[in-house]
C-alpha cells in the first residue's frame, strides 16, 4: 500500500503537466512566418516591414516585441528602435500578439536576411560606371550624446554603387575627422563601417558634417563624394539654470489679488523645443511660511498675489526658494532653484489715531502767539514719509480764528496754538473739534476705510486784570458845521472790561487834526474850540476823527477813534470858475462859463446866471443863456467891437445863495484864442525898476570899457613897443599857399624862403615886405595897434593888397630895421625851446626840415623860412569874389 501510493501521486502529476502542456500549446498557437530583406544595417526608425496582425489575432489589445530593437506600431509596422547592424546577415525575432481577457497569446515570427555580394577587383583600362542622379548608400544617421559605448562604437555602414562590380576603398573627412576634435570618427576602408571613438556633448557639437569617399584600388574615384551628416541625438544632461541667483521684487502693501509682484527666468542648454527645455516653475518654501501669498505661473515665471494679507506692519520682506524643472515638470526631470526676495513697501493703509478721546487746556486771556497743548498721535506706517506725517485740522469751534494747530516735523505731534487775544468776559471756555489725517491719501477699499479720527480739546480762559476797554474802537457822532464854540458833543468812553463801568476812567486827546475840539479828562465829552468848516476837510466827504487815550488809577491805557461827521451848511455861494476869456472873432460866437459850489449837491446846482447891473454897452452886445446845471453861455452880437469887455456875472445857488464876479472877455481877431494872448502880453510889456538900473549900469559899464580903450591907444601913440611875443599875438598879411617852394638854410640854422626879393616873416610875426625905389619896407600889426613904432616911433597900418601895389609912408620900416629888431630875439627863444627841462642842450626840439623831393605838388612845412617864393603875386587879382570879400574883411582898418 505505501508503495502503490507514490505511484498513484507521480500518475497524477504527469497528467497536470500534460494538460498544462496541451492548454498552452492552444493559446500560444504561432502565426505565419514573415521573411523581410533588409540591409545589413538599419538606421534608427527605419521602418523593416510590416506584418498582418489581424489575420494572426484579430482580437490583440497588447503588442510586443520579443528583440528590444524593434517595436510594432497598431497597424504591424515594423520599425528599428535603434541602429541595428545583422553580423551574421541574418536576424530574427518574435511579435507577441495577446488577448489578456481571453488570455490567448499568439506569435509572428520574422526573419530579416540579407545577401552577400560577390567583388572583383577593376581592370586598369576598364572605366567604372558612376551615377549622378543616385545617390549612393547611407542616409543621414545620428548617434547618443555621452553614449556609454562600448567604443569605438559602431554607427553605419557607407556603401557605393560601384562596390558591386568593382573592389572598392572608403575613406571620410571632416569635423571629427582631419578637423578639431581629431580622431573622433574613422572608417573602415574595405566594408565602409563608421565608427565613433569616444563619447561626445551635443551642447559642444549638435552635428558633424563628414564627408564619404569610394575609390578602387587604383585611386580612381567609384562615386562622386557623399555629404554625410552625423547627427548627435540630445540627452537631457543639462539642469536648468535661473538668469540670476537672487531676485529682488517690491510689492506695495494691501495689493490686490492678482497683482503681479515680479518674473523669474530659466535656461537649459540641451536641444530647444524638447522635453529636455521644456520647463516648468514651482515654488519650493515661502519664509515666512504662513500663509501662503504668492504663486508662480507654471510657464511664464510670473509671480503673483493670491491673498489680501499682505501687511508690511506684520512682515516686510518675504523669500521664496524658486524651483524650475525640465521634462515639463515631470519628476524624472533635472532641477535649478533660485532665492527670490520680496520687500513689502509701505501704502497708507493705517489711518493716524489720537492716544486719548478729548484733551483740556488753559491760556490767559489777552496773550497770543503761545503754545498751549500738544496733541501726540499712533501711526504705524513707515516713519518719516508721508503716510506717516500727519495734518491737523480744526473742524470746529475756531470760527472767530483764535487758533492754529501745526505739525512737529520730528515727532508727528499736533502742536495747538492762540494767535489771536481771547476775551474772558466774552468767552470762558472754547471747545475745540480736531480731526487728524495723513498727506498722502489713505489706499485702502472704500468699504474699509475709516472716517477721520477726530477728538475734543476744551480750552479754559483764565482771567487777567486788564485795563479800560475802548471797545467799539471807533465812535460816531453827528454836528453841523458853522456850529458856535463851546457847543457840547457826545464824547468817547471807555469802560472796565471786570465791572463793565467808566467810572475811574480819564480821557485825554492824542491827535485832532485841525483842534476844534476839547476834550473833558473826567467824563470824556467834547466841545467846540474852534468854528467847524465841513469843506476844509480833505477828503470832504470823509468823517474827521479824533484820537482819544483812555487811562485808569494805575496807568493802563486804550486807545479810540471819535469819529465826527460834519454836516453840511449852506454856507458858500457858488463862484465862476473863469477870470479873463478870449473870443475870436467871428470863428468864435460865443463862450461858456461854469460855477462851482463846495457845499453838499443838496445846496448846489442848479446854478442861475444872470448879468449884474451891466452898463448899457454890455447889456446891448452880450447876452447870457443857459447851457446845463453849472455852466451858461455868454454870446456877443456881431457889430460887437474888437476890445476887452469887462462883464458882471452873477451866479446863484438852488438856496439863493449868490456871488458876482466881473469876467474879462477879450474879443480879438484871431484864428486861435493863443495868438490873441501873445499879442497882448508884447504890447502890455513895461520895464520895471530892477530892468531900468539894470540898462543904466550896462550904458555905464560900456563907457569905461571905451574910456579904457582911447586911454591905451593914445598912449600907445607916444611909446611903442615890441613885446617878446610878437610873434603869436600878430595878425599877418599872408599872400599865397601856391606850390614849389625853394628851401634854403642860412648859416643860422633858419629856414629862408625868397619870392621876387619879397620877405616873409619868422612864423607869422612879419608882414609882406616889398623893394620900392631900391628900400625894402615891411608891413605888420599886432592886434590892429601895435607896431615897430619902438624902432621909428611912428603909427603904422595895414595897406591893402587887393590892387597888388605897396605904397611907402611914414609908417613902413626897412628891411634891415625889422631883421636888426627881430634877429636877436628870435636867435634867444629857440635857444631856449633847443633846451629840456634841465637847461642841458637837446636836438629833437627844433629840427631842421631838408628838402622833401622833386615835384611836389605842395610846398614845404619849414617853420622858419626867410625866402619867399620865386614866381609873381599876380594871381592875387584873379580870386574869386568870394575869397575877395574875405580879404576885404581882413585888411579893413
Amino acid at each position: 500500500m505505501a508503495a502503490a501510493r507514490p505511484r498513484s501521486s507521480l500518475g497524477g502529476a504527469l497528467c497536470r503537466l500534460l494538460l498544462t502542456f496541451v492548454v498552452f500549446s492552444f493559446a500560444c498557437e504561432a502565426c505565419k512566418k514573415v521573411i523581410f530583406n533588409t540591409p545589413s544595417e538599419l538606421e534608427a526608425d527605419r521602418m523593416v516591414g510590416r506584418v498582418n496582425l489581424k489575420e494572426c489575432l484579430r482580437s490583440a489589445d497588447l503588442i510586443q516585441s520579443s528583440d528590444p530593437d524593434f517595436r510594432v506600431l497598431d497597424d504591424g509596422s515594423v520599425y528599428t528602435a535603434r541602429a541595428v547592424v545583422l553580423p551574421d546577415k541574418k536576424r530574427s525575432f518574435t511579435v507577441w500578439l495577446s488577448d489578456t481577457k481571453k488570455q490567448t497569446r499568439k506569435g509572428i515570427t520574422v526573419l530579416l536576411e540579407c545577401q552577400k555580394k560577390v567583388l572583383r577587383k577593376r581592370h586598369t583600362k576598364e572605366t567604372v560606371l558612376r551615377r549622378a542622379k543616385r545617390r549612393w548608400a547611407p542616409i543621414p544617421c545620428s548617434m547618443q550624446e555621452n553614449s556609454l559605448g562600448p567604443f569605438p562604437l559602431f554607427l553605419q555602414q557607407v556603401q557605393s554603387d560601384a562596390a558591386q562590380n568593382y573592389t572598392v576603398f572608403y575613406s571620410i573627412s571632416g569635423r571629427g575627422v582631419d578637423q578639431e576634435p581629431l580622431n573622433l570618427f574613422f572608417i573602415e576602408k574595405d566594408t565602409g563601417n563608421l565608427y565613433c571613438t569616444r563619447p561626445v556633448d551635443r551642447e559642444e557639437y549638435d552635428v558633424f558634417d563628414l564627408i564619404a569617399y569610394a575609390s578602387t584600388a587604383d585611386g580612381y574615384s567609384a562615386d562622386l563624394p557623399l555629404p554625410l551628416p552625423i547627427r548627435v541625438e540630445d540627452e537631457n544632461d543639462n539642469h536648468p539654470i535661473f538668469t540670476e541667483q537672487v531676485y529682488n521684487f517690491e510689492v506695495p502693501e494691501s495689493s490686490k489679488l492678482g497683482t503681479k509682484v515680479g518674473e523669474v527666468c530659466a535656461t537649459d542648454r540641451d536641444e530647444p523645443d524638447t522635453m529636455h527645455t521644456r520647463l516648468k516653475y514651482s515654488i519650493l518654501q515661502q519664509i515666512p511660511q504662513s500663509p501662503g501669498l504668492f504663486s508662480v505661473h507654471p510657464v511664464t515665471g510670473a509671480i503673483t498675489l493670491v491673498s489680501q494679507y499682505l501687511d508690511r506692519e506684520v512682515v516686510d520682506k518675504y523669500k521664496l526658494i524658486m524651483k524650475v524643472q525640465d521634462m515639463d515638470g515631470q519628476f524624472f526631470g533635472l532641477i535649478g532653484t533660485s532665492t527670490c526676495l520680496i520687500t513689502v513697501t509701505d501704502s497708507n493703509d493705517n489711518a493716524p489715531t489720537f492716544r486719548q478721546n478729548a484733551y483740556e487746556a488753559s491760556v490767559e486771556e489777552n496773550t497770543y502767539n503761545v503754545e498751549i497743548l500738544r496733541l501726540p498721535i499712533d501711526d504705524k506706517d513707515l516713519i518719516n514719509t508721508a503716510n506717516w506725517r500727519a495734518n491737523f485740522t480744526i473742524l470746529r469751534g475756531n470760527e472767530n480764528g483764535h487758533f492754529k494747530i501745526s505739525t512737529d516735523k520730528k515727532t508727528n505731534e499736533g502742536i495747538l496754538c492762540v494767535v489771536k487775544p481771547l476775551n474772558y468776559e466774552e468767552n470762558r471756555q472754547v471747545v475745540l473739534e480736531i480731526g487728524v489725517s495723513n498727506e498722502a491719501p489713505f489706499t485702502r477699499d472704500t468699504a474699509l476705510r475709516t472716517t477721520m479720527n477726530r477728538v475734543l480739546v476744551t480750552v479754559n480762559v483764565r482771567d487777567q486784570d486788564e485795563g479800560p476797554e475802548c471797545s467799539p474802537a471807533a465812535q460816531y457822532v453827528r454836528i453841523k458845521e458853522n456850529t458856535a464854540v463851546g457847543s457840547q458833543i457826545n464824547g468817547y468812553k471807555a469802560y472796565d472790561p471786570e465791572t463793565r463801568s467808566s467810572s475811574g476812567i480819564r480821557y485825554r486827546k492824542l491827535h485832532d487834526p485841525k483842534g476844534w475840539i476839547s476834550i473833558d479828562e473826567i467824563s470824556g465829552s467834547f466841545q467846540t474850540s474852534k468854528i467847524l468848516d465841513r469843506e476844509t476837510v480833505t477828503p470832504r466827504n470823509d468823517l474827521y476823527n479824533v484820537t482819544v487815550l483812555a487811562l485808569d488809577h494805575v496807568g493802563r491805557s486804550c486807545t479810540g477813534t471819535l469819529a465826527i461827521n460834519v454836516e453840511d451848511v449852506n454856507d458858500n455861494a457858488p463862484h465862476i470858475l473863469q477870470d479873463q476869456i478870449t473870443v475870436c472873432k467871428p470863428k468864435m460866437e460865443y463862450t461858456d462859463i461854469s460855477a462851482f459850489d463846495p457845499d453838499e449837491p443838496i445846496h448846489g446846482a442848479p446854478f442861475y446866471f444872470s448879468l449884474a447891473n451891466p452898463s448899457p454897452e454890455i447889456n446891448k452886445i452880450w447876452t447870457l443863456s443857459k447851457v446845463n446845471d453849472t455852466a451858461a453861455r455868454l454870446s456877443y452880437q456881431k457889430n460887437a467891437e474888437m476890445k476887452q469887455y469887462n462883464i458882471p456875472v452873477t451866479v446863484k445857488d438852488r438856496a439863493g445863495q449868490s456871488a458876482t464876479k466881473t469876467v474879462r472877455v477879450n474879443l480879438c481877431d484871431c484864428t486861435h484864442p493863443s495868438q490873441c494872448l501873445a499879442a497882448s502880453r508884447s504890447a502890455a510889456v513895461s520895464l520895471g525898476k530892477w530892468a531900468i538900473l539894470a540898462i543904466l549900469l550896462g550904458i555905464a559899464l560900456l563907457c569905461s570899457v571905451l574910456l579904457t580903450l582911447v586911454c591905451g591907444v593914445v598912449g600907445a601913440r607916444k611909446k611903442k613897443g615890441f613885446p617878446e611875443d610878437l610873434a603869436q599875438q600878430n595878425l599877418i598879411i599872408s599872400n599865397t599857399e601856391a606850390p614849389g617852394d625853394d628851401k634854403v638854410c642860412s648859416a643860422n640854422g633858419f629856414t629862408t624862403q625868397t619870392v621876387n626879393n619879397t620877405s616873409q616873416g619868422f612864423n607869422g610875426t612879419m608882414g609882406s615886405g616889398v623893394k620900392n625905389g631900391g628900400l625894402e619896407t615891411i608891413e605888420m600889426m599886432k592886434g590892429g595897434h601895435h607896431t615897430l613904432e619902438s624902432c621909428r616911433g611912428h603909427h603904422h597900418t595895414l595897406d591893402s593888397s587887393r590892387t597888388g601895389h605897396v605904397g611907402m609912408d611914414n609908417s613902413r620900416y626897412t628891411y634891415s630895421e625889422w631883421h636888426n629888431f627881430t634877429q636877436p630875439r628870435l636867435r634867444e627863444k629857440l635857444h631856449l625851446y633847443n633846451q629840456n627841462e634841465n637847461h642841458l642842450s637837446s636836438q629833437d626840439y627844433v629840427l631842421t626840415y631838408n628838402y622833401e623831393g622833386r615835384g611836389s605838388p605842395v610846398g614845404s612845412i619849414g617853420c622858419c623860412s626867410e625866402k619867399q617864393e620865386e614866381e609873381g603875386l599876380d594871381f592875387l587879382n584873379n580870386l574869386e569874389a568870394k575869397f575877395a570879400a574875405l580879404a576885404e574883411t581882413c585888411t579893413m582898418r
